[in-house]
């Protein structure tokens, strides 16, 4: 491995995290949506393969942006 091609795999693996950060919001976004949609945790749960308590936490920083926003 030389330093050229180092340097190409960290910027592939910045613009991987890059992307995966994009989708992390994308995705909480929609669970939220789901969320408001009437969707049972229970099944947005079993979608994403989160936790309730992680589905309570991305709902509620909706519901914290959102009032801070009002």
């Amino acid at each position: 491995m030389d330093k050229r091609s180092l340097a190409q795999m960290a910027q592939r693996f910045r613009d991987a995290e890059q992307r995966a950060e994009i989708l992390r919001q994308e995705l909480a976004v929609a669970i939220r949506q789901a969320d408001t949609d009437g969707v049972a945790q229970k099944d947005i749960c079993e979608a994403t393969g989160y936790t309730r308590q992680q589905v309570r936490r991305i709902v509620l920083a909706g519901e914290a942006e959102e009032a801070a926003e009002s």
